[in-house]
């Protein structure tokens, strides 16, 4: 058969406490035959997971990990995670190696989240050898133009988004013509090195040429605009006299070790027909496997090599800039969808999104979030969309794609946001909305150059939001817990209509008398999250109006759920506001730009319903029908203003056809 590449990222953490110090734990590590790890120990002195990171060619049926303890020793594991990687991610003449460096140069550390295949990467600066010869270079925040698709999965694009700059001004009296960064490795091993370059630094393109080294020694020139093959090289990059600009720049560092290393006892032979698969052997002793997490699903669809077809290949529009990385490539293409159909009336295809967005342009890109970028658009009958598209690739959130669709497929309500469709073509995940002219809540309320909300303006937004959410737990599907409720996920119209919005977190019903909880993994934002719910993990309708408890405070003192610049009882924003209701002092939280707006009697009754929500055990909060009722009839309009009350804000008569 035909090798797979695979990444295995094994954990071990010795401060967890158990009958015996793991860090007295001795043992090697074999993958069907491999020597992965030898003498193997975690140091006692560390209260961090030590990740041992590997990039295997496997070309058996099965692989079997073994762990064997050295002498009386015993061996251990925590995590276990394994990914299918892309054809050419690792060049055929290094076909298993052990990653030993991953860095980041000129940025922050990038964490698991942010990186398409769950790696993390290191800041250069505990490697730079002088530190004054090169210096940070300003984030790049437009979008990162890739050369090819297997690019993308090279490295995270935060790593594209920052580099170290050569510094050629004078220092001390002394001119820099290079940079290089210092590494200790194992000498008995080959080392393979792969250095990412992003040209966002040069004014023009083809105007910045400069050289990489490595031990002083000339390596190759480094032309960004095209490819070059991988070298085994401690890095340095220096500067070349014929480039038009005298610049030079690295982006982000890999060093691994090449693994050549076997042991036949630990080869497992072809006709044991047990466990095909991944099997994870305790071999020579006992061993603690803690748990098991195989994430392949998506990326196994995802890469499959598909058959050949003549077909038009979508390639984004031309950016300023763009991004490489010096290993040696084999271009791939793949096509076809790794989401399964599930609501066909909702499908609108790749190409049309790419006619709305204009192919992605990034003059139509209007916020970015964890799942990924949105950007407005116009579809061909003239209807504006918002367009949520996920780090192209990525596998992440796509639980939330799911989430996404499968709710907004069972609702239909005037205070919630609708789906007009969504595309899974050639491994994208995009979700499209009806268009909110106005943006969220939160940009009018504070950090923004948007016009302030007058307070009639603010509560008539509240109880939209609250008709909404009291639909999802009453009236949609046997109920929905959002889970998410925050300002920025309450958009607004071109006539300040509120819209909730976001529902990759919710959690379907039934939510009836017999069901009063789903017990679930903590999800949501912090400062907006009920604390019961993140005690317990509990999650009831009555987190959701904890949430919107924050929102109403919000609302009212137009400052974040949480702000860590202010002094330690107001940073948190439930408990300050709580706190001034309680002691009577309401009148002290008020935005200044509502001050001499509020009927008094109205401001009093406001806190003393937010001070209802935020309510520590959920018993004591009332319900969303409760909550916009009271808000709406009795509590909120002292003056006589009955605008609001005999709105028929109810869900659509009829539920869109699926």
């Amino acid at each position: 058969m035909s090798s797979i590449k695979v990444l295995i990222s094994c954990d071990f953490t010795s401060s967890l406490r158990f009958h015996k110090h793991l860090s007295e734990a001795v043992f090697n590590v074999y993958g069907n035959g491999l020597t992965l790890l030898s003498a193997f120990q975690v140091p006692g002195s560390t209260n961090s997971p030590v990740v041992e990171e590997f990039f295997l060619s496997i070309n058996r049926t099965k692989f079997v990990l073994y762990f064997s303890p050295q002498g009386s020793s015993f061996a251990f594991i925590n995590a276990l995670e394994l990914f299918l990687v892309p054809d050419g991610f690792i060049p055929d003449s290094a076909p298993n190696v052990r990653t030993v460096y991953r860095i980041n140069v000129g940025g922050n550390e990038v964490t698991l989240a942010d990186d398409n295949l769950w790696r993390s990467w290191d800041p250069d600066d505990n490697y730079i050898d002088v530190p004054n010869a090169a210096q940070n270079s300003t984030n790049y925040e437009s979008v990162v133009n890739y050369q090819d698709d297997l690019e993308k999965y090279l490295a995270s694009e935060r790593v594209y988004q920052t580099a170290k700059v050569m510094s050629v001004n004078f220092t001390n009296g002394q001119l820099y013509r290079n940079t290089t960064w210092v590494f200790k490795v194992n000498t008995n091993a080959r080392h393979l090195v792969r250095a990412h370059f992003c040209d966002f630094i040069s004014p023009s393109l083809n105007t910045v040429y400069f050289n990489l080294y490595f031990y002083q020694n000339f390596t190759e020139l480094i032309d960004p605009y095209g490819k070059n093959g991988f070298r085994l090289v401690k890095i340095s990059i220096g500067l070349l006299n014929a480039s038009i600009y005298q610049q030079a720049y690295l982006n982000g560092l890999e060093i691994m070790e090449i693994i050549g290393s076997w042991d036949s006892k630990y080869m497992p032979s072809e006709a044991d027909n047990h466990n095909v698969g991944l099997i994870i052997g305790l071999v020579f002793g006992s061993i603690t496997l803690l748990c098991i997490f195989v994430s392949a699903a998506i990326f196994i669809c995802k890469y499959r090599k598909p058959k050949t077809t003549d077909m038009s290949i979508w390639t984004p529009s031309p950016a300023i800039r763009r991004g490489s990385s010096h290993t040696e490539l084999t271009e791939r293409t793949t096509h076809g969808s790794f989401v399964p159909n599930f609501h066909l009336g909702l499908i609108i295809p790749l190409a049309e999104i790419h006619f709305a967005t204009n192919n992605f342009d990034g003059k139509l890109l209007i916020g970015k979030g964890g799942f990924g970028n949105v950007y407005r658009g116009t579809l061909r009958d003239g209807t504006e969309v918002a367009v949520k598209r996920s780090k192209p690739g990525s596998g992440q959130g796509f639980s939330e794609f799911q989430t996404e669709i499968t709710v907004l497929s069972k609702i239909c309500h005037r205070h919630l946001v609708s789906l007009i469709g969504y595309c899974a073509e050639r491994f994208e995940m995009i979700l499209v909305y009806e268009f909110m002219e106005k943006g969220s809540l939160r940009d009018h309320l504070y950090n923004s150059d948007l016009p302030y909300l007058p307070w009639k303006k603010r509560l008539e937004i509240c109880i939209g939001a609250a008709r909404g959410l009291d639909y999802l737990h009453r009236g949609a599907a046997g109920g929905i817990i959002h889970r998410d409720i925050k300002s920025t996920n309450i958009l607004l119209d071109e006539n300040y209509v509120a819209k909730v919005a976001d529902f990759g977190l919710s959690k379907l019903g039934p939510l009836d008398q017999s069901h009063t909880h789903v017990s679930t993994g903590i999800k949501g934002t912090f400062g907006y999250l009920d604390p019961e719910y993140f005690m317990t993990q509990k999650l009831t309708k009555k987190s959701d109006v904890y949430s919107f408890g924050v929102v109403l405070l919000e609302v009212l003192c137009a400052r974040p759920a949480i702000d860590p610049l202010l002094p330690g009882d107001q940073a948190n924003l439930a408990e300050w506001g709580t706190k001034c209701i309680q002691n009577g002092a309401i009148e002290q939280i008020v935005d200044s730009l509502l001050v001499g707006q509020i009927n008094p009697n109205s401001l009093r009754k406001y806190g003393e319903i937010a001070e209802k929500c935020l309510q520590e055990e959920d018993q004591g909060r009332p319900s969303m029908g409760d909550l916009q009722q009271t808000v709406v009839k009795r509590e909120m309009y002292d003056d006589g203003d009955q605008r609001f009350i005999n709105n028929d804000y109810s869900e659509c008569e009829e539920a869109p056809t699926i």
